[in-house]
């Protein structure tokens, strides 16, 4: 991590990277259960590149973890699907939820393969405001005796492949033909005594701006009918 600038404030894709790391290491026997779950709540909740930099000093290929910081701004484009459509390998390939959570939100670039494990726990994968590595992206999602729950916005088109046994995977979303050049989710998986729901829903400032629409509307139109009145306000 940047040890000249500790007090640089870190980035979701950041701390994407850190928790990475930290996978890594606990699918190669060099943490166990409980120091992961500890160091990944401390991941989650750093705000600074000062408070990431501890977590991964003595793991292997943490030194290469760190994000390159530049002081120039990057662009953002037009928030049309092709600027969202961006390449790369994606900010995270894995999240796993045992007696616990994981999230996945905000501007994150989502792999062509992302794979989700819950047990006793409830993971939530939020697509509204994401990045794609590729047109088409897969998310893997087993769900026992707990739940994942995928957020994904109008337009995308999505497939929904998995099975429950004793337990639900949502197919409701399935169908739903997307916009021109938007991406195509692929969920998939298996759900035991656990759920894996697909809802969509619209990216907080799409529902602000629609709400503050509606009451720019409303003050319209009763101004409008204070005109009518006469009286510059409401009648009765």
């Amino acid at each position: 991590m940047t040890d000249d600038l500790p007090e640089l404030r870190a980035s979701d894709a950041d701390r994407e990277r850190v928790a990475e790391v930290l996978r890594d290491a606990l699918a190669e026997g060099r943490l166990d259960m409980a120091e992961f779950e500890e160091r990944l709540d401390a991941t989650y909740q750093a705000r600074t590149y000062g408070e990431l930099t501890p977590i991964t000093r003595d793991l292997p290929g943490a030194g290469v973890s760190a994000p390159a910081v530049s002081m120039v701004k990057q662009p953002v484009g037009d928030g049309s699907w092709a600027d969202r459509i961006v390449g790369g390998e994606g900010s995270s390939r894995w999240g796993v939820a045992i007696m616990g959570g994981f999230q996945r939100r905000g501007r994150w670039t989502v792999p062509r393969q992302f794979n989700s494990f819950a047990f006793w726990g409830g993971g939530e994968l939020d697509l509204r405001e994401a990045y794609f590595a590729d047109r088409e992206v897969v998310l893997n999602c087993v769900a026992i005796m707990g739940g994942v729950n995928v957020l994904v916005p109008p337009g995308v088109e999505v497939i929904v492949r998995g099975i429950g046994v004793m337990g639900g995977f949502d197919h409701s979303q399935e169908g739903v033909l997307g916009d021109p050049g938007a991406p195509r989710v692929i969920i998939q998986g298996f759900a035991f005594w656990g759920g894996v729901g697909v809802t969509r829903k619209l990216p907080k400032a799409e529902r602000q701006r629609l709400k503050e629409e509606r009451r720019q509307e409303k003050l319209e139109r009763r101004d409008g009918r204070g005109e009518l009145d006469g009286s510059g306000s409401d009648y009765r």
